[in-house]
């Protein structure tokens, strides 16, 4: 893992590594419609939590998601062996050119985000939600991340990380940052 880089005060982490791996409240898993794990972080997630979580993804289909987590929606599970100890999962929208879909994705964000709260929680991790095989934008996504981060994190206790697996992930995050006034903290 490389050096977290910091903004907002602290409240918000940028980092480059394996978000399972992370010792936080919680993580959020960029999750498909199923809930029952799939490629990308979904898959690293659901491998590394064990199969209790799809027992668990399971049971929130049968009572509550029969026809599956809408794009925008949270739902909280245990991490069981992940070393957070709850995973949230978030269905982040498929990109569409012809679609603003940015109010999903930033739902995705803020109802985690509320989640954590609401739960009593003080730590949270973030993947890049869509940015993969759903095709958002990754400047796009970084902009309207930025943006919730913005509006929650002053006035909250919370401490939010963004996780990223790649190293160019992480400095094309910094590059808009940059671009959109938002300092690095001095360390």
């Amino acid at each position: 893992m490389t050096t977290a880089i910091s903004y907002m005060s602290g409240k918000l982490r940028v980092i480059q590594g394996d978000i399972t791996a992370l010792e936080v409240d919680a993580i959020v898993n960029a999750a498909n419609h199923s809930l029952m794990g799939g490629g990308g972080v979904d898959g690293a997630i659901h491998r590394a939590a064990g199969a209790e979580l799809k027992a668990a993804c399971q049971a929130l289909r049968q009572k509550q998601w029969p026809d599956g987590l809408p794009d925008g929606e949270v739902a909280l599970t245990p991490g069981f062996n992940l070393p957070a100890r709850y995973v949230i999962h978030a269905v982040g929208p498929v990109y569409a050119k012809t679609i603003d879909k940015s109010d999903l994705l930033a739902s995705c964000y803020h109802k985690s985000l509320m989640l954590v709260e609401q739960q009593g929680l003080n730590t949270i991790a973030f993947p890049a939600i869509s940015t993969g095989v759903y095709g958002y934008p990754f400047e796009q996504a970084c902009e309207i991340v930025l943006s919730v981060m913005a509006e929650k994190l002053p006035h909250s206790k919370l401490t939010a990380t963004l996780c990223f697996f790649g190293q160019q992930d992480m400095e094309a995050f910094r590059n808009v940052a940059s671009r959109l006034g938002y300092q690095r903290d001095r360390s």
